[in-house]
């Protein structure tokens, strides 16, 4: 998936996003996802790391359509704002919220849109807007 990431802050500084992510349906109403967020460059926010989230999902018209919601965490590396990462970066452990939506193309193919908010204990919390497509096995 691609798209943007959004710093709640008063500048409101964006940048490209990108993501990619496994969903795997646990039962009728509940996925699991586990992926990887790249949040961008240029931001004091710069960071990628891990996530897994835990879904709720429901299924309209014959199963194109799904709607969900998700809670989970984000394992993620703090890059300095410079981008220099020679150091390394800070280690953080994020909350994950998201809403996403998707709709069935064809038998196997699926575009997907989903919002994700990061919740950090700082000042450093941003929106992730994402849009792609998916395979499903």
């Amino acid at each position: 998936m691609a798209g943007a990431t959004i710093l709640n802050s008063l500048d409101s500084q964006t940048a490209a996003a990108e993501a990619i992510e496994y969903r795997r349906g646990l039962t009728n109403y509940l996925d699991a996802t586990l992926g990887y967020l790249h949040e961008g460059n240029g931001l004091s926010a710069q960071r990628d790391g891990a996530t897994a989230q835990l879904w709720l999902t429901r299924a309209f018209f014959d199963d194109r359509l799904a709607l969900g919601i998700g809670v989970g965490a984000y394992a993620a590396i703090h890059h300095d704002e410079s981008g220099d990462n020679e150091g390394g970066g800070d280690g953080i452990l994020a909350g994950l919220v998201s809403i996403s939506a998707s709709y069935r193309l064809a038998q196997h193919w699926l575009a997907r849109v989903t919002w994700n908010r990061v919740m950090t204990r700082d000042s450093r919390d941003t929106d992730v807007i994402l849009g792609g497509v998916g395979y499903r096995f």
